[in-house]
């Protein structure tokens, strides 16, 4: 079964648009209306899957014959949420914060076929090990990767974030990224959309 449904990745990220046109798919983009609040009392885990669902069904409406990809990724840290510090100021106080500390990360995904109604969902786990930064090194950091305000935990991992890391336990590395890619295609696979 080959679907002829357009895939829509709901989301603006320009990671999670890099990660899809490594893997050669043609592809829409559309940035989803959905509130990102984190609720009292809800794990990471379940936030991030809430919010990866919530995008994508944010945009069902706008795409009623489709397959909107949904995701969202969540940081976890000395008892607390950390979502993207969105400013450099918020970015050195949460690096100095997470300097020498493990954090996890929870990268979900979805996958709705509007047409359908078929929703498939996972949440990837990765555990992160920050290297003890010192706080030239951080701000040296954060001149040289000015978009690591945008990313949970201000790690930019695929770029000069790597040198914060000290260790990385995943079963999927490219969810760290934002996107657990092995899971995306074995759900685009199910939807007759293979990847090869």
């Amino acid at each position: 079964m080959n679907t002829k449904l357009p895939l829509i990745l709901g989301s603006s990220s320009v990671f999670r648009q890099q990660q899809l046109r490594t893997l050669g798919l043609i592809f829409e983009i559309a940035k989803p209306d959905f509130d990102e609040t984190a609720r009292t009392g809800e794990s990471a885990a379940d936030t991030a899957l809430r919010l990866a669902v919530g995008k994508a069904q944010s945009l069902a409406a706008a795409f009623p014959q489709a397959l909107i990809i949904g995701a969202d990724q969540v940081a976890w840290c000395n008892g607390q949420q950390l979502g993207k510090p969105m400013s450099v100021a918020n970015a050195q106080h949460m690096l100095a914060a997470l300097s020498g500390k493990t954090l996890t990360f929870y990268s979900a995904l979805c996958l709705l076929n509007t047409a359908s109604g078929r929703l498939h969902t996972h949440t990837d786990t990765t555990t992160v090990t920050m290297r003890a930064l010192s706080s030239r090194q951080i701000s040296r950091y954060l001149e040289r990767e000015p978009d690591a305000i945008y990313c949970a935990g201000a790690a930019k991992s695929e770029g000069l974030g790597a040198a914060l890391l000290q260790r990385i336990d995943s079963s999927d590395p490219n969810a760290l990224i934002g996107l657990p890619i092995f899971k995306l295609v074995d759900f685009l696979q199910a939807e007759g959309m293979p990847v090869l």
